[in-house]
């Protein structure tokens, strides 16, 4: 199990330990259904058995984790319904940070997704995807950055950390970065050329049909 780089003697915070499960969760190191044992956890990651508590709480509040009666916490399982709605909320929400973006934008911002469309455009072409992952996940972000909603920014954490496991699989299907890549600099291009409408309407037809693949290859 990974952990901080402590000084020595110090036990981890329970901010620190929430952000260090919700990393491992959402990574992969701890799987759905798997039970999170405090003793367990206190020992893995140098925390004191109440900070290992109110972590789990935290992150059960955020809908990573579980309590299940009479057996303590576990990482919450999504269902294939449940991640297909967290994508379409996430399509509204997102819609409106592009279409802000695209609002906002300055002339070097949009030069800096410019570009970034170009590596996402040689990784398709050199087959990466790791590279290409990357570049999805750093322009997804900027974006939110870029809209200044920070409301919308939390949720949308919140819930791509719920379904991370659906969006991992659908990152690694055969063929699925050419599929993509084109909505993808649907959006870029939307976001600077300052078209709010299009924008938003670029993200919402790439984020339903994110959903449509769960739907299908998970039915």
């Amino acid at each position: 199990m990974e952990t901080l780089e402590l000084a020595e003697g110090r036990s981890l915070t329970a901010a620190e330990l929430v952000s260090v499960l919700r990393s491992a969760i959402m990574g992969g190191e701890l799987v759905p259904d798997q039970r999170l044992v405090e003793a367990d956890l206190a020992a893995w990651y140098v925390a004191s058995r109440g900070n290992v508590r109110a972590a789990l709480a935290e992150l059960t509040v955020e809908g990573l984790v579980e309590r299940v009666q009479n057996r303590g916490a576990r990482v919450r399982a999504v269902s294939v319904q449940e991640a297909v709605e967290i994508t379409e909320v996430r399509a509204a929400l997102e819609a409106l940070c592009a279409r802000k973006a695209a609002e906002r934008i300055s002339n070097d911002q949009a030069a800096e997704l410019q570009e970034l469309a170009e590596r996402m455009k040689d990784a398709v072409e050199r087959g990466d995807r790791d590279s290409y992952s990357e570049g999805n996940q750093t322009l997804h972000a900027r974006l939110i950055e870029l809209s200044g909603q920070q409301t919308a920014a939390a949720t949308i954490h919140r819930l791509r950390g719920q379904a991370v496991r659906f969006q991992f699989r659908l990152a690694r299907q055969p063929g699925r970065p050419a599929v993509s890549l084109p909505q993808h600099l649907a959006i870029i291009d939307a976001v600077c050329a300052h078209d709010p409408d299009a924008a938003a309407d670029a993200m919402r037809v790439h984020l339903e049909s994110v959903a449509d693949v769960i739907r299908s290859t998970h039915a």
